[in-house]
């Protein structure tokens, strides 16, 4: 690397100067550069000596009054108060804080810009008819500006205005009258504000204007874009012998006066007429032909892990004693993903933790959140959601008992909603999170008390967390004031509070400790003034964002702000230009990261800035397109499990030895997936407690099993067949029936449907339509019915002899059967059926038998069925039952009876007995599979998985996909 920018400085300082600095003034536009300018100039000097004094901009203006700064904060209540009484005055009715807020931070912009570059504020804000009136007003303007002018009032007629237009024209009017209205405020209060200040220096109304005298001489270091106010300062006190400037540059862009890197410094240099105290601008950029890598990305995170890899190849053992490292984030919002994806390095960060990405802005905004649902909304249950993000912020510290039984309970009555006077979380850091505000003023004073209690539970950890700590006291800081403001103008909106509160908090963010002269230091472009490194890493180099394509907001259009010299959104390019071209001067090491997906925030490309160094410079750029490999460099591991040792025992003595039951669905699953039956019946792994706002049938199913069973009970027993017609009546009982349900299925006692949420009222509606479906049905078909028995009036088992190791061994088959019923057909026929109802896709048709005996079977519904009445006729004796399926959705078109798609093979008679045999032979064929030592427990590839199925993410490990660098 070249000498630094600041090395020059200080050998020039010595130069110029001598022993004798003492009384020397240093300027920079920010803090930053002053830590490393005093190191140059002890490594320049070699001994002790008297420092210069060091300020910001700000801080060196700030001499020249006593009045304090207003905080931006104060200003906006101040404004608002004056805007209103301004309208008293002209009979108008006062704007709500709710209104006025919105135009008032744009307001508060347009007065800084207009006193930071000197424009007259009548002038501007005049209201100008037709261009003859533009003439008069402005004969001292240039012929361009007062096409400018011309151009902006051609496009805003006065004639026809629309109501929105008419008011902005009399806010317009105002404005001027606002302006000096906020002047006398502040001077009333004692107080000033930066732009103001500017202001009173340029027009040489200063409070102190002999605060320049202490000073021999004043250093402006590394200043770039001037407004008028500093232009006119600057050149004054350089006339008066009393300023250097030394301007950091390059030929390069200065010289080409169609560079806009080198805009400013052109205009300072020849328009406003400064001397750069460094002499000729050297010539760097041109001379150079260093590599420089650039990596386009896939995605903005992977910006973050694709430098942790170069910074690895780069820093291996660290970074060298004697050469510098600089992370530079075009892109901002990239902080915290690099914060997560640096490797073991000693970092430095001083662009500040942005309290918006940090865990405590999300519980302020659940907070706010909560409190507007219950408090403003008047709501009296919240989502469950919003319980368990708070039961999960680790911030909370909620006791862990308290949140197994919340989850449990909420997961067991399904409580999509639940009512906040139910909620428990004494045990936590926030015992009063979810307590109702009870006046509208509460809000902040709330807040302020979730902070305190944050920071005691933090220092209770033997240790308070700086960052943290220091993000909740800026944050209380803030609050303050913004209560100090509502304390005086009156009660507002909950909504609007909280609008304000979160727009007033998300600038705030805390520095990370660190060493700025040691280590990798991680700034922002505009925090790198004046700072050379020899490794440069540009973080967020997209189009779009270098340079950004968005201005501030403004009531002052573009047309206008050029005819009076205030900035435009070029002035930002030039400023962006100039903050990366300058960082090419110095650094050997150059890495720039762009995100090369389009997306609705991504261009997909690299910034202009690049592809002009490509073209203009000698830089040799290599770049570097981040891949996804087409290929896993390993296989997927299947998951096999042996049954073998522990496995095989916990097996043989559940099922043989202890007798435990297996049931018709247990069977099922080992015929969809082994590995599945290992996982729920074997290694009993639960499926977790969860809380789903999608529809669930299994909840469905069960309402709908209760209520057949409630409206038949009546009838279980009865000697005599009852005629089907008595249905009928039992039909108007179903919805009120279906509620009740619903109630013991959520645990909540539901006295009419609209007490039901919209998921349950769903339920209800589905319920009623299918049991309705049900009872029509046997009407239509059947003359009369005799119920043999119900679901949960009896369980069905007995031992299934079947061979293990070559030897008989006992099983014990279990089922629950939802009905047995003799019934009349209409052509006078008795039947005995087994009847199952489903509630979902199953169906009584098959292609052919072998389709259906087989681990792949097309008709689960069918081999459960046949497994129930197996099981009940086995026990009870009963010969030839029907098995009979109850589809809901296709009962009407294709019947009960299970059947071939052609119809020549119907479940009755001779074929009913022969399937029951040969579903007996596959039922031993499987279950002795089940218990062969040399078949393992894995997952059957070719089985259907459906999407709800919990057990998913065991059926074959997942392995990460890689990413590979491709030059």
């Amino acid at each position: 690397m070249d000498k630094a920018f600041l090395r020059l400085v200080a050998e020039d300082i010595q130069a110029k100067f001598g022993q004798d600095i003492s009384d020397v003034a240093i300027v920079f536009n920010n803090k930053r550069p002053i830590t490393y300018l005093k190191k140059h100039l002890v490594d320049v000097y070699g001994q002790a000596i008297w420092s210069p004094q060091f300020y910001t901009i700000q801080e060196f203006l700030s001499l020249s009054s006593t009045k304090t700064q207003a905080s931006p904060l104060s200003q906006f209540f101040y404004l608002y108060e004056l805007h209103n009484a301004l309208l008293a005055e002209e009979g108008h009715e006062p704007e709500t804080l709710e209104e006025f807020y919105p135009i008032a931070e744009i307001i508060l912009s347009d007065f800084g810009q207009i006193d930071y570059d000197l424009v007259p504020v009548e002038q501007i804000y005049m209201e100008l008819f037709d261009t003859t009136e533009i003439d008069l007003a402005f004969q001292h303007f240039t012929a361009e500006q007062q096409d400018f002018i011309r151009l902006f009032w051609q496009s805003f007629s006065t004639k026809g205005h629309t109501a929105v237009q008419q008011r902005f024209l009399k806010l317009w009017k105002r404005l001027p009258k606002l302006y000096h209205a906020l002047k006398e405020k502040l001077a009333a209060e004692g107080q000033i504000n930066y732009p103001g200040l500017y202001r009173e220096l340029a027009e040489d109304k200063a409070e102190k204007s002999d605060f320049l005298k202490p000073f021999k001489k004043i250093l402006f270091v590394g200043f770039n874009a001037l407004n008028r106010a500093e232009a006119l300062l600057f050149k004054t006190w350089q006339e008066q012998g009393l300023a250097l400037f030394y301007f950091d540059a390059d030929g390069h862009y200065v010289d080409d006066k169609i560079q806009e890197a080198g805009l400013f410094i052109r205009r300072n240099l020849q328009q406003t007429g400064l001397e750069n105290a460094l002499g000729e601008i050297p010539h760097v950029l041109a001379n150079r032909t260093t590599d420089v890598q650039l990596y386009q990305c896939l995605g903005k995170n992977s910006e973050t892990k694709t430098l942790h890899d170069v910074l690895l190849q780069d820093f291996p053992q660290g970074i060298p004693n004697g050469k510098t490292a600089a992370i530079l984030l075009a892109d901002e919002s990239l902080l915290v993903p690099l914060l997560q994806s640096l490797p073991d390095l000693e970092v430095n960060i001083t662009t500040g933790y942005p309290l918006i990405q940090s865990p405590i802005y999300g519980l302020i905004d659940l907070w706010c959140e909560v409190q507007m649902m219950i408090s403003q909304q008047k709501k009296e249950k919240i989502p469950y959601q919003l319980l368990e993000t708070f039961l999960s912020h680790p911030m909370t510290k909620v006791d862990g008992k308290t949140k197994q039984r919340i989850q449990k309970e909420a997961s067991e009555k399904q409580l999509f909603e639940i009512p906040v006077a139910e909620i428990d979380v004494a045990q936590s850091a926030l015992p009063d999170f979810f307590k109702p505000i009870a006046l509208k003023n509460d809000v902040i004073p709330g807040i302020n008390r979730m902070i305190r209690s944050l920071l005691e539970s933090m220092a209770t950890q033997g240790r308070i967390r700086l960052i943290e700590s220091d993000l909740l006291i800026e944050t209380r800081k803030v609050l303050n004031q913004l209560y100090l403001g509502f304390d005086k103008l009156g009660t507002f909106s909950i909504s609007f509070q909280i609008g304000l509160v979160k727009k007033a908090i998300a600038p705030i963010n805390s520095a990370i400790e660190g060493d700025p002269l040691k280590g990798l230091q991680i700034m922002g472009l505009l925090e790198s003034r004046c700072l050379n490194f020899d490794y440069i890493y540009v973080l967020g180099a997209n189009e779009g964002i270098l340079p950004k394509t968005s201005s501030s907001a403004t009531f002052l259009p573009n047309n206008l702000r050029k005819a009076y010299g205030l900035p435009i959104l070029e002035n930002q390019d030039a400023l962006s230009a100039y903050l990366f071209y300058r960082h090419f001067q110095y650094s050997n090491f150059m890495h720039l990261f762009y995100n090369g997906i389009v997306d609705e925030s991504s261009t997909g490309e690299e910034s202009r800035f690049i592809k002009q160094l490509v073209f203009e410079t000698n830089f040799n750029f290599i770049k570097r397109v981040q891949q996804q490999t087409l290929l896993f460099p390993v296989q997927p591991k299947e998951l096999i499990i042996a049954k073998e040792g522990e496995i095989w025992d916990k097996l043989y003595n559940s099922y043989i030895v202890n007798k435990k039951l297996l049931s018709a669905s247990a069977f099922t699953t080992y015929l969809q997936s082994p590995l599945q039956f290992f996982l729920k019946y074997v290694a009993e792994i639960k499926e977790p407690p969860s809380i789903s706002q999608e529809f669930e049938m299994n909840n469905l199913g069960s309402i709908i099993h209760r209520c057949m069973e409630l409206l038949l009970l009546p009838y279980k027993g009865l000697a005599d067949f009852t005629p089907t017609a008595v249905l009928e009546e039992k039909i108007a009982l179903v919805e009120s029936l279906v509620l009740q349900e619903i109630g013991l299925q959520y645990q909540q006692d539901f006295k009419s449907y609209s007490d039901l949420n919209s998921l349950q009222r769903i339920m209800h509606k589905i319920s009623s339509a299918y049991i309705q479906m049900y009872l029509e049905y046997d009407i239509a078909n059947y003359q009369s019915f005799r119920i043999v028995e119900l679901e949960n009036e009896k369980d069905y088992n007995l031992d299934f002899e079947i061979m293990i190791d070559g030897e008989p061994r006992q099983i014990k088959l279990y089922g629950i059967i939802d009905r047995v019923d003799e019934v009349v057909d209409q052509d006078g026929q008795v039947k005995i059926r087994i009847v199952d109802y489903k509630t979902g896709s199953d169906k009584v048709l098959f292609s052919k038998p072998e389709n259906v005996f087989t681990k792949e079977t097309e008709n689960k519904a069918l081999l459960q069925t046949l497994f129930y009445a197996y099981v009940f006729g086995q026990v009870t004796g009963i010969k030839g039952l029907e098995p009979h399926l109850y589809v809901a959705r296709r009962m009407r078109e294709d019947g009960t009876l299970f059947r071939n798609n052609s119809g020549s093979m119907v479940f009755t008679d001779y074929f009913l007995e022969e399937m029951k045999n040969d579903f007996l032979d596959f039922l031993r064929e499987s279950l002795e599979e089940l218990f062969n030592r040399n078949i393992p427990f894995k997952h059957n590839p070719d089985a259907h998985v459906y999407p709800s199925d919990p057990y998913t993410l065991f059926y074959k490990y997942s392995v990460p996909e890689t990413i590979s660098e491709d030059e």
